[in-house]
């Protein structure tokens, strides 16, 4: 679960970042590292028991995406590494603030989504994946998306 969104991230940032000042190998290294940094953050608050926090990230029924931890620390990361890839901060912090939206919009709606293509999208899968199992953290989050 977490390589499959992984890697639906890495793509997704690759296209919205496609025309800047770096090259494509920066862009595309960029964007790997990125969609890292935002599957580690994800994973720290599953790990962490802030299941809200990734809750109100996959839906459009909590808080404002700008609002959440985890997306304002993606975000954050996600400039930072921009930046060390050459970019300067002005620019690294307007591409992170147009594209790290649209990925976590991109994620939100696949999570959302009732079609049976999208069935994989399951948060409680997440949990799994971190230990949480047949009950406890992982049962508990199976049941998240269903509140979605």
């Amino acid at each position: 679960m977490i390589d499959m969104l992984k890697k639906m991230a890495i793509q997704k940032l690759v296209t919205k970042m496609g025309a800047n000042s770096l090259s494509a190998a920066a862009t595309s290294e960029a964007a790997s590292e990125g969609a890292g940094a935002l599957m580690e953050k994800i994973q720290a608050a599953v790990s962490g028991g802030n299941l809200d926090q990734v809750k109100d990230l996959f839906s459009s029924a909590g808080a404002s995406t700008e609002e959440n931890g985890i997306f304002q620390e993606a975000q954050n990361k996600m400039a930072s590494i921009l930046q060390n890839k050459g970019m300067n901060a002005e620019e690294a912090q307007a591409e992170a603030g147009s594209a790290m939206p649209d990925l976590i919009n991109t994620l939100k709606a696949k999570f959302e989504s009732q079609d049976e293509a999208d069935s994989a999208f399951d948060i409680g899968a997440i949990a799994s994946l971190l230990g949480g199992g047949g009950g406890g953290l992982g049962g508990m989050l199976g049941k998240v998306k269903d509140l979605l």
